[in-house]
């Protein structure tokens, strides 16, 4: 599906995101421009430019205890990464993300800058495994219409912790209890596992970006290589979707892609 995705139109690949719940475009991002963002975003990782969001402030599985353990400082996000570089900021608003967004919504969009905004790293040996979740989850929105633009800045597999996706998944409702407390799908649940068995995890190569839904069950797992993984990751909503005030959704201006 994925390999095919690349030959297919935007407005194709609009209706692919919309049916399966995220699409793959391929090579949307070219060689240099990946370079450059992966190069700025090594920089400041070794840096720890603020601000940063550490694995052990989350404690997934395999993070460390807490800052003071071993690994106690391996950072998960980059944080702000629209704030934190022009080259970051003007991915997030060019000319290629404006109109496939453009395309989906049909009308304005605009880029969050509360929720994702950031580069993901995924370190070797204190990177920690992501649950099984929706995005929104903790956002806050008229709708639950909101697409995230992952980009591969370097080849992502099942061996370096790339994405599992279930395909259809943003369609479907689910009571409470399919959740645990921090509102994870719970994997140790028998009504739970057949879908979790669907989930399918593409090969992405650098410059491919996934699209996908806010309503999209994925996970990630660790990274069983000995090189970093780093990934730009941006949420857009359509200008009609506005965030709810006085939520964390609301909590920073965001951006317009005009």
């Amino acid at each position: 599906m994925s390999e095919q995705t690349s030959l297919k139109s935007k407005s194709d690949q609009v209706h692919e995101l919309r049916q399966m719940g995220f699409v793959i475009v391929k090579g949307l991002v070219s060689e240099a421009r990946c370079d450059a963002l992966r190069e700025v975003a090594q920089r400041q990782l070794a840096e720890a430019v603020a601000p940063v969001e550490y694995e052990a402030d989350l404690k997934y599985p395999g993070a460390p205890e807490s800052k003071h353990a071993p690994g106690g400082h391996t950072v998960r996000r980059l944080l702000d990464a629209h704030g934190r570089h022009p080259l970051f900021a003007e991915f997030a608003t060019s000319p290629e993300v404006r109109g496939w967004m453009e395309l989906y919504f049909g009308e304005t969009p605009y880029l969050s800058r509360a929720h994702h905004n950031c580069v993901m790293t995924k370190h070797p040996a204190y990177g920690s495994l992501t649950g099984w979740h929706r995005d929104v989850r903790y956002w806050a929105f008229e709708r639950d219409d909101l697409v995230s633009a992952w980009v591969a800045l370097g080849d992502e597999t099942v061996e370096n912790g790339a994405l599992w996706f279930v395909p259809r998944s943003h369609k479907l409702a689910f009571t409470s209890d399919r959740f645990d407390d921090a509102k994870f799908f719970r994997a140790d649940l028998p009504e739970n596992t057949p879908l979790i068995h669907t989930a399918v995890s593409p090969k992405l190569a650098k410059g491919d970006v996934v699209f996908f839904h806010c309503n999209t069950l994925h996970s990630a797992g660790k990274n069983l290589t000995d090189q970093v993984k780093f990934s730009l990751v941006y949420t857009y909503r359509g200008a009609s979707n506005a965030a709810l005030p006085g939520t964390r959704s609301a909590s920073k201006p965001e951006v317009a892609l005009v």
